[in-house]
């Protein structure tokens, strides 16, 4: 049984991270009128994941070690030298197909993330079911806001509607990967469990401060900055009203 409840739920969950893009599928004029305040929306979305959710919990489960920091460090280091890759690959290959560096980092942080929930989602059901679903309801309105701004990301760096969404869909899977291998090593991942939310945490902070940050602040005129800065207050506040719920 819980198998059944778990894979249940993060295949709902999975849907439900959807949702925010086919809405935004809908409203697709609306999504090209506010792109700017999606970016700074997934800014406030990702250092609100990193510093109200991953590093609280790293702190709770252990305590913020040596080597937590050094997990955190290694993931601002591995999206660099990740993204230093495909910046060279993409000056070199010459194709409209070539998807931008942004995009990849993003989707690999993405796909990290959704690796976590699967297994956090697993974890609790091990744990016991009423655990289990009021977790699955935590991480299934976590992720519906993350998702919008990843959309956003994705459609920022040069993708159309339907490749976003289908890159969006396909790195939802590896929610299922993170709760059937949690499933299969029951305890024993615990450590890795530890290791990927501080990677995870330092390619988000990598992701909002060299790559989304630099971006809005193209951006000079008042008005339109104080939207961006309220985008980002947004994108915190979020995470922030999901602790009520944990």
């Amino acid at each position: 049984m819980v198998w059944l409840y778990t894979l249940g739920s993060v295949a709902i969950v999975s849907l439900l991270s959807l949702s925010g893009a086919v809405f935004l599928l809908a409203k697709r004029n609306v999504l090209r009128r506010s792109l700017l305040v999606l970016i700074s929306f997934s800014v406030g979305a990702l250092l609100g994941d990193v510093f109200l959710h991953l590093l609280p919990e790293l702190s709770e489960d252990g305590g913020l070690t040596t080597g937590t920091m050094l997990g955190v460090l290694t993931g601002i280091g591995a999206f660099f030298v990740l993204e230093k890759f495909l910046h060279w690959h993409h000056a070199h290959i010459a194709s409209e197909d070539v998807i931008h560096p942004v995009a990849i980092t993003n989707l690999v942080g993405d796909a990290l993330h959704n690796f976590i929930d699967g297994a956090i989602i697993a974890g609790a059901f091990l744990v016991g079911v009423p655990i289990g679903i009021t977790t699955t309801i935590a991480v299934a309105l976590h992720e519906i806001p993350q998702e919008m701004g990843d959309l956003g990301i994705l459609m920022h760096a040069g993708l159309d509607m339907r490749r976003a969404l289908l890159l969006n869909f396909l790195g939802a899977f590896a929610a299922v990967l993170g709760a059937v291998l949690t499933l299969l090593l029951a305890g024993s991942i615990d450590g890795m469990a530890r290791a990927l939310i501080a990677i995870t945490a330092g390619g988000f902070v990598y992701i909002a401060g060299a790559d989304l940050i630099p971006e809005l602040q193209r951006e000079t005129r008042p008005a339109t900055s104080i939207v961006q800065f309220g985008g980002v207050v947004a994108g915190v506040a979020v995470m922030a009203a999901l602790l009520l719920l944990e």
